[in-house]
């Protein structure tokens, strides 16, 4: 196997394989492959401009059965004082302060709770919709929508359906990790595997709901598993209907393992900056059917994501006005409108306002 046809067949938008994946990572100088991905970012995303986003992660509840080892968040119902339920007014004061931003979407997510079965969800996405009928719910990743049909004894087509008719707009990525059962079965024995992940991701493309998928590398999975999680995603998006939008984009990040279960292990993974790239990087030459690739700002900070617009990425994700779980086990990075917009200038790109469909917004 020679790294230039390789190199040749992304190019072309050849479908790359699992060998040759692994091949690339392992093998390829570092800045030849961060320039082929660069150039395939320009062949999918010709204009020299960088999008982002104004929304606000909120999460209804930190009660979750799943048992994550990466997650400080989480809670049980018996950990009195510490769990908690959002309620109306707290949404109310929070969606309004993202208003004042200018944002109109809330990224909303939360933990398999034992008792939340649809009728939660549907009275919840009701309510938000009759106070703020323009704000966009992005909400429930795949595990909280396979959770809430087994608790509401429904099929996935059944739930997505009764969410949407109460408000959901598009649903995040959330909950994937590394799409490897043997990884998941060790980090997040309670939540559900592979096929659930993504049978949902599916049947919402069925439904023409807009998705993004996700990946949290750098712990105890293997590189082989990574390129197994990008082209199952590929894979997924191959068989969505033509006029579905499917996965709009992908999110990579090192998972951030401050206080966690993961700290003390010493099997876990501590990727750098230059692996990050590379991951950004071999992410825009397998994905060859997805869109937009985001830079992922809030694990990696500022500059290193000014770095990944030139290795695949064309979009710097949202300033995050509030985000709970990641930063619970160590990512301390911030960003105003104003700073994401000049690190995208300064990386020598034109920086544009978009919303979820990444189509242009003004405020």
């Amino acid at each position: 196997m020679k790294i230039e046809d390789v190199f040749t067949r992304a190019l072309q938008g050849d479908e790359i394989s699992l060998e040759e994946a692994i091949f690339l990572y392992d093998n390829s100088p570092v800045p030849d492959l961060l320039s082929v991905a660069n150039t395939i970012r320009f062949r999918k995303n010709p204009e020299r401009r960088v999008s982002w986003q104004i929304d606000r992660n909120v999460n209804y509840t930190n009660v979750c059965i799943s048992g994550c080892k990466f997650c400080n968040f989480h809670c049980t119902l018996s950990q009195r004082g510490l769990s908690y339920t959002t309620t109306i007014e707290e949404y109310r004061q929070k969606i309004d302060e993202l208003i004042s931003y200018g944002g109109d979407q809330l990224l909303l997510q939360g933990g398999l709770h034992p008792h939340y079965d649809i009728t939660f969800y549907e009275e919840l996405f009701t309510k938000i919709k009759e106070i703020y009928p323009f704000i966009k719910l992005n909400a429930l990743g795949p595990p909280e929508v396979w959770h809430i049909a087994r608790l509401s004894k429904l099929t996935i087509a059944q739930t997505l359906t009764r969410l949407r008719a109460a408000g959901l707009d598009s649903l995040p990525g959330a909950g994937a990790e590394i799409l490897s059962d043997r990884v998941r079965k060790t980090l997040s024995p309670g939540k559900p595997g592979v096929k659930a992940w993504a049978d949902v991701m599916e049947c919402a493309h069925k439904m023409n709901i807009s998705t993004t998928a996700t990946m949290v590398y750098g712990h105890i999975e293997t590189l082989s598993e990574r390129m197994e999680h990008l082209i199952l995603l590929r894979d997924i998006q191959s068989r969505k209907p033509a006029e579905s939008p499917g996965f709009r984009a992908f999110i990579c990040w090192p998972m951030q393992i401050k206080g966690t279960k993961l700290q003390m292990s010493d099997i876990v993974l501590k990727p750098t900056a230059v692996d990050h790239l590379k991951m950004v990087a071999i992410s825009r030459i397998l994905l060859n059917n997805i869109p937009h690739i985001q830079a992922s700002w809030l694990t990696i900070g500022i500059e290193s994501a000014k770095l990944a617009l030139h290795c695949g990425a064309d979009d710097m994700g949202s300033i995050m006005i509030e985000e709970n779980v990641v930063s619970a086990a160590g990512a301390s990075n911030r960003a105003s409108a104003k700073m994401i917009e000049r690190a995208i200038t300064e990386a020598g790109f034109l920086p544009w306002l978009r919303n979820q469909d990444y189509t242009p917004r003004t405020v």
